[in-house]
Order: structure tokens, then sequence, then C-alpha cells
């Protein structure tokens, strides 16, 4: 898998190519406890939460810098606007900076903007400042309310957490579900498991692990025409397990289930979804305890065909 950050600063590396890089190094994505089947998805956050749509981190080296003038994010041209190429020459080439601070190469990074690939357009416009420096081992301006952290590293690795697609089991099995005849719902622990994401930064030394850990199940028949297990539809996890798999011979109302009034003879399959809750928790460098991250959701529609069984009295 591959363990490139998701964003969309380029700088130039040397090589004549383009590369999404902090301080010379990508921020790691380390996906290997993610689903290694198809068919996986990320998670949608439950509430108006989203993870970070742009974040400040080390982006270039001094020598980087100078050679590539920021990447051409800096604008020295008074053709555009005189006043910001005159502040800008004498910030980054005149002053303070002399020649983007080449003289301390290997002792701090420019930082810079970085912008994800999973935000909307209005959260990636938010980090408008110009590139900084930043001494090895100091801590960014304290005006820069989103400098790159283990808790921001924590949020970048959400984003990348992808959630097994796999399908909830039924018994009956889909096909044989009978009008007025009660179906155990239930999810596979081999399937359904937590799974985590680890991000790094090596130019900052920090690191961030995200775990998912799924804990209820949400039952939608697909139609009104249904009667649900518990009434709330909210299955609960018991001992690693979402809901409970009917055996042979069992009888009575399924903990975990749906019984459907109707048959889909003319109205075609009904969409049945089980929606799984997961809450979300992160560790990472200096913050050894667990912290919480709002929950997540995530579901696999799947389609279920209800037949009508007709009976003769005699």
């Amino acid at each position: 898998m591959g363990n490139e950050s998701k964003v969309t600063g380029q700088v130039d590396t040397g090589s004549g190519k383009a590369s999404a890089t902090a301080g010379g190094e990508f921020i790691h994505f380390d996906r290997s406890k993610n689903p290694s089947k198809g068919g996986a998805g990320p998670l949608t956050p439950i509430g108006d939460w989203t993870p970070p749509a742009c974040w400040y981190a080390p982006k270039w080296t001094a020598e980087s810098a100078a050679r590539t003038r920021l990447g051409g994010s800096v604008d020295f041209s008074p053709n555009h606007d005189e006043l910001t190429a005159k502040a800008n020459r004498e910030k980054y080439l005149d002053g303070k900076y002399g020649n983007f601070n080449v003289k301390k190469q290997g002792k701090g990074y420019w930082w810079g903007a970085y912008k994800s690939d999973h935000s909307d357009d209005a959260g990636i416009s938010d980090c408008t400042k110009s590139p900084f420096w930043v001494d090895s081992g100091d801590q960014p301006p304290a005006d820069v309310p989103d400098a790159v952290s283990p808790e921001i590293l924590a949020q970048l690795a959400y984003a990348e957490v992808r959630i097994p697609q796999g399908k909830a089991s039924m018994a009956p099995s889909d096909g044989n579900q009978v009008v007025n005849l009660p179906t155990w719902v239930w999810l596979n622990s081999a399937d359904f498991h937590p799974v985590s994401v680890t991000a790094s930064l090596g130019a900052l030394n920090i690191q961030a692990t995200t775990t998912a850990t799924p804990v209820s199940m949400h039952i939608d028949a697909g139609t009104a025409d249904a009667q649900v297990y518990p009434a709330s539809g909210d299955c609960p996890i018991h001992n690693g397990r979402i809901g409970t798999e009917r055996t042979a011979g069992e009888k009575g109302d399924p903990p975990c289930g749906v019984e459907y009034l109707r048959s889909t003879a003319n109205s075609g399959p009904y969409r049945f979804k089980a929606t799984i809750t997961w809450d979300i928790s992160w560790v990472g460098t200096g913050h050894p305890d667990p912290t919480k991250l709002p929950a997540g959701s995530y579901g696999t529609p799947q389609d279920v065909t209800v037949k009508e069984v007709q009976s003769v009295v005699r």
C-alpha cells in the first residue's frame, strides 16, 4: 500500500520531479491495519466535525527554499503587487533571513500550508499564512493554530482509516426470508474488528495512531413494512460480537434482527442496511493515553428478497 500523504503542496526535490513533502520527508501513513481485501470505505464522522482541511508543517529546507524560491509560492514580481513584492524580498532575501536562511541549512525548516484532498474548498482556503522559518527544536509561532502536531496527525489518520464493506449475516439467508418470519442478523467478528492507521512526520519526529473500534449496529430494514429487533434498531456489541448467530432450531424473536411484513414480489428487493458505529481514539507522541475523536459510521446496503408462503389448512 502507498504511504505518502494526501496533500497537494508541491516542492522541487532537486530531481526535477515534484513531490508533496515536509522538510524532505513525506507525512507517512501506515495503512497496513486497514482491510487487505477490496470493498472498504472511509468513515463518516458523526456530527459536524471533519478532519483538518489544511495545516502548517515543515515544507522546505533552507537550501530547497533558496533553490525553488519556496516552490514559487512567494511573489517577488512587482508587476503583480509592488508592495507585497517589496515586503517579500525584505523578508526572504534581504533581511533577517537573507537568501532564505541558507546559513541555517540543517538547523530548521521553512513551514508552509498543506491542503487535504479529503476536504471541501471552504476549509482548504483557511490556511493563508505565508511561509515562515522555525528553528529545529522550537515551537511554531503562537499565531499558527493549525501547526502540525500529534493531534493533527491523528485527525489526518482518521481520514485514512478504511472500514470493511462486509455484509451482515442473516438467517434465514437472503432469498429465504419469508413474510412474518423473524430474520436473525449479526456481524462476522473476523470482518468487523478494530482497525488503525498511523501517521508520522520524520522531520519533527512525531507520530499518532488512530484506532476505530466497532461498538454497535443500526438496522434499517429498507421498508416501513417491517419490524426490527430491538425496536430501536440499535444492536450493541456483546462479547466481541454484534448480533447473535442463529443456531439450528432456535425459536423466538432475535436479539438483533428484522421481520418483514410484506413480500418483495411487486416492489423488488428491499435495500436492507446495517450501519456500524465505530468509536475513534488516538495515541501518539507525548500522548500515551487514548484520547477520543468523534465517532464515525459506515454501512453497506444489501438487497433482500422476501417471499410469501401460502399454506392450506385441511
